[in-house]
């Protein structure tokens, strides 16, 4: 299969890119500069050079492609316009799909567990997003695809996705934090629940949709169904040897900034459909296991 993926150099999507070469599919990569491309062509992928705004070249690299899966997002960080991002996200998929209706490829969309209103229990695979949430639209645009001939699917990825090469997540940002605070915080009790899942089983994940899911599926990328951020927050205490502390939710946007509107989700997730659906199994190291082997911090001490 010949499979366009965009965001192929992000950190998500080099790993997909990887996974889909070493499962002998062919790659044709979005690269939007001369270092991506550069990036690409080592790997042994093929490049179609055009930024995420370039909604004719999307529909090209589509339609020269056997399926698609879409990564590509601007990272979020206190400069992001966040609105800007979900709005050409959802262009994005719109334009992805008009390419590929009726020709029943699959197109595989990038979404996240965090598309859910925080609903007070273990969300599931059978839960449809809030529109008005972060990508939330763009996911209900993709599911509403199966019915106009592509076999489109949604892959929900845990609020930390974790792994080695993690440069511009939650996880570094919350390292950084507490370099520049002195301390390692959490809000509250802490008791609040992250779902995590590895790098390398998220990029399998994606794989094994491209090749085999079915038209409408809503999947969830979930290796941990809820870490509490408690743990987290030790967890990056121990390493940086700073006190951890709580702090009161009215401090928490002085204290995390723009990473305060997650600090306090509680957002526990199962795959169990997804992995009953596809057979995929995460196998890569926990979240709070991966924090502790040390490689978050190799450039911070």
């Amino acid at each position: 299969m010949r499979v366009f993926v965009t965001g192929a150099t992000g950190y998500i999507g080099s790993a997909i890119v990887r996974e889909l070469l070493a499962a002998g599919h062919q790659v044709l990569g979005l690269a939007r500069s001369d270092a991506a491309a550069a990036s690409l062509a080592s790997v042994g992928a093929d490049v179609h050079r055009a930024a995420l705004a370039d909604l004719d070249s999307l529909r090209s690299g589509s339609a020269a492609a056997d399926g698609v899966i879409h990564t590509a997002f601007n990272n979020i960080s206190e400069t992001t316009d966040f609105a800007a991002s979900v709005q050409a996200d959802l262009r994005a998929v719109e334009a992805i799909g008009a390419a590929l209706e009726g020709s029943g490829k699959p197109f595989v969309v990038t979404s996240g567990t965090l598309a859910l209103a925080m609903l007070g229990r273990l969300v599931t695979e059978e839960d449809v997003s809030d529109p008005a949430l972060p990508h939330g639209a763009s996911e209900n645009a993709a599911i509403a695809l199966a019915e106009r001939g592509v076999r489109s699917s949604v892959a929900r990825l845990a609020l930390s996705v974790h792994g080695e090469g993690d440069k511009h997540s939650i996880v570094p940002s919350l390292i950084g934090i507490a370099r520049a605070k002195g301390v390692s915080a959490f809000v509250g009790e802490g008791s609040n629940r992250w779902p995590a899942v590895h790098r390398l089983d998220a990029a399998r994940l994606f794989r094994l949709a491209v090749e085999a899911a079915p038209a409408g599926s809503r999947l969830h990328g979930v290796g941990e169904e809820g870490v509490p951020f408690r743990e987290i927050a030790e967890a990056i205490g121990r390493q940086l040897k700073l006190p951890v502390v709580s702090i009161e939710a009215s401090d928490a946007g002085a204290h995390f900034g723009f990473l305060s509107a997650f600090v306090s989700a509680d957002n526990p997730t199962s795959s169990k459909q997804t992995q009953e659906l596809l057979g995929w199994r995460p196998q890569g190291p926990a979240l709070i296991a991966d924090i502790e082997q040390g490689h978050y911090f190799k450039n911070e001490r």
